[in-house]
């Protein structure tokens, strides 16, 4: 890995922001790994499981604070912006929320950034930002036009700039396999929106290692879309050993095949059978 230096994560007390946290302290040449988000329990929680690293910073604040982003920013070499509202049915219904998190968070972060004189900015994005059909696909889609928009735009201080897009992560807060857990935990019948519906499949430790390629590599493009295999709904329940789901259709604003660009849909994806779905639960 090239130097990092000091490293700042927004939405770093996350599932992402985690692993992130992890890979970047096994590096001598990261200086200090700062989290910037909103929930002090989970920075607390975080801070605990890395015993107190003395290379943590913790910093609450919201995107939507320009002000305090830029004073979270001072002497930041790197700027990983990971903070969003994700949640589909959720943007649905409170698309100016997506808007204020997910757009004008994003421009507060640049614009924080190219005060500081930071020198790479990475943002995190998403399959849904690709040809949206919902809220928080269409601010995903905003966020990366403001990321990777006319350099001469934004002045000779604009940091260097990639975009990663990739799938939901397997295991992600709020995503499929851990409420599916619960269900199972609790003697609860699960419920399934299509089981021939397909997702993008990659775990933690790969999204985190793309995201530190797009930060670290001098070669790596613009836009990052990495080469992920799918799985089926179904598949994956029957590898959970949900053998009972309730189908109950796919909700507003969900498409049934999920793409990162023209030549990577979920549906042409190489598939995992359930064997590959059964070892790779084991990561998350």
């Amino acid at each position: 890995m090239n130097a990092c230096g000091r490293v700042l994560i927004t939405g770093g007390s996350g599932y992402l922001g985690h692993e992130l946290t992890r890979q970047l302290l096994e590096h001598d040449d990261v200086d200090a790994v700062c989290i910037y988000s909103r929930s002090e329990w989970r920075q607390a929680q975080l801070f605990e499981h890395f015993n107190g690293h003395p290379k943590l910073r913790m910093f609450v604040g919201d995107v939507r604070d320009a002000d305090r982003l830029r004073r979270a920013m001072h002497g930041v070499d790197l700027v990983i912006h990971a903070a969003a509202l994700k949640r589909v049915e959720v943007g649905q219904y409170n698309p100016t929320e997506m808007v204020a998190t997910n757009v004008s968070g994003t421009v507060n972060a640049l614009l924080a950034a190219e005060e500081a004189r930071v020198q790479r900015f990475v943002l995190v994005s998403s399959d849904k930002a690709y040809q949206p059909a919902n809220a928080y696909g269409a601010s995903k889609f905003l966020a990366e036009c403001v990321a990777m928009g006319d350099k001469d735009m934004r002045g000779m201080r604009r940091p260097k700039v990639r975009v990663v897009r990739y799938g939901n992560v397997a295991g992600s807060t709020g995503s499929v396999i851990p409420v599916w857990r619960r269900a199972l935990e609790h003697g609860k019948r699960a419920r399934i929106t299509d089981p021939d519906a397909t997702r993008f499949w990659m775990t933690r430790h790969q999204a985190a290692q793309l995201v530190l390629a797009a930060a670290t590599q001098h070669e790596a493009p613009d836009l990052m879309i990495p080469n992920l295999p799918a799985f089926r709904l179904g598949d994956l329940a029957e590898a959970m050993g949900l053998h009972d789901a309730k189908i109950v259709g796919l909700q507003s604003g969900e498409k049934m095949h999920e793409s990162m660009s023209a030549d990577a849909c979920s549906l042409n994806a190489v598939r995992l059978t359930i064997a590959q779905l059964r070892e790779g639960l084991k990561e998350c």
